[in-house]
């Protein structure tokens, strides 16, 4: 799933008292950029916001002001930074989080996730993400990157994800998940009748969209940067107007099974970025992401978990007569 880059914020209009930090540069750092140096040492802080501390005249090396990002730094070197807290700076807190945990044992955690909860902080969202209510259930979460989140969902994508509790549980993952041995299941509703019978196969690379820049789009290689992709695609229920779709991905790619279904023909319901349209009440890409399987990282243990789509997703089917007879599949979903 795509993050949006980080934007820097003015720190001359941050509200909040402001933290005077003193730091002494070892050996390692003897020649490095003043604003590099000073990411390693106050990490909490994006780059760019520290390069506006030092043009603002916040940064003291040695006793002297210095406004030059590109200062180089020696070893011993002193420095003092003035810091004032930003929305960045606060965002890997915890919050408390009502998080429908579906498996959870002291390597990892199955999380169904609901639409509308953004996956990670980000500008926009820099509370009240999975991120924040991982770190408010568990003080697991805190010991590893990210809090141990491996692969996510827009935040508009209901489903099923699995988060790591452990470091060596989360390499682990994210060692499976490369080599493509978790296996991810999705449904979606798009829009018109679908034309294939039998299972439908799109091997089509995906990379930045060259005429719009904050999408992702099918690209030529030999012309544009990308990365190959693969999906398959099974038809559970047909109309006129719409249909719903299985799809299996074989490689994970930001938005995936949005640009290769935009490019069958059919957009997703609701997904505005790539082509599909609101259809009654659904007012996000109608996708669920409804199995998730694979082997785990320390137990050897197959785990295998099914989730069926939230109330939204199954009013628009029944809105627009397309029916998934669920005892009629063995084994769940």
């Amino acid at each position: 799933m795509h993050c949006a880059e980080t934007e820097a914020e003015d720190p001359a209009e941050l509200a909040g008292e402001t933290e005077l930090r003193h730091l002494v540069f070892p050996a390692e750092m003897h020649g490095e950029r003043l604003d590099r140096a000073l990411a390693v040492h106050v990490d909490e802080f994006s780059r760019s916001y520290l390069q506006q501390l030092i043009e603002l005249g916040l940064v003291q090396l040695n006793g002297r002001v210095v406004q030059k990002v590109s200062a180089k730094v020696k070893v011993g070197d002193t420095a003092t930074i003035e810091l004032r807290p930003t929305p960045q700076s606060q965002a890997f807190k915890p919050e408390a989080m009502d998080l429908d945990v579906r498996y959870e044992d002291e390597h990892l955690l199955v999380i169904n996730k609901p639409p509308g909860l953004v996956v990670h902080p980000a500008p926009g969202n820099w509370s009240g993400t999975l991120l924040n209510g991982l770190l408010g259930y568990s003080a697991h979460a805190s010991l590893v990157p990210r809090a141990g989140i491996v692969h996510r969902l827009d935040k508009d994508t209901s489903g099923l994800m699995v988060v790591a509790r452990t470091r060596a549980a989360m390499d682990a993952l994210v060692k499976a998940i490369a080599a493509r041995e978790v296996s991810r299941q999705y449904f979606a509703i798009a829009h018109k009748a679908w034309a294939w019978t039998g299972l439908k196969s799109v091997s089509a690379p995906i990379g930045r969209d060259p005429r719009n820049r904050l999408r992702m789009a099918v690209v030529d290689l030999a012309l544009h940067s990308g990365k190959d992709a693969r999906t398959d695609f099974e038809l559970i229920s047909t109309r006129q107007v719409a249909c719903w779709v299985r799809c299996i991905l074989h490689t994970g790619r930001t938005h995936q099974i949005r640009v290769h279904m935009a490019h069958l023909g059919h957009p997703l319901v609701s997904d505005t970025v790539y082509g599909g349209a609101p259809v009654a009440d659904m007012r996000r890409q109608a996708l669920h992401a409804c199995r998730l399987a694979f082997t785990h990282p320390v137990t050897g243990v197959e785990l295998l978990f099914e989730s069926e789509p939230p109330a939204d997703f199954m009013s628009l089917s029944t809105q627009l007569g397309l029916g998934y007879n669920w005892a009629s599949k063995p084994g769940g979903l």
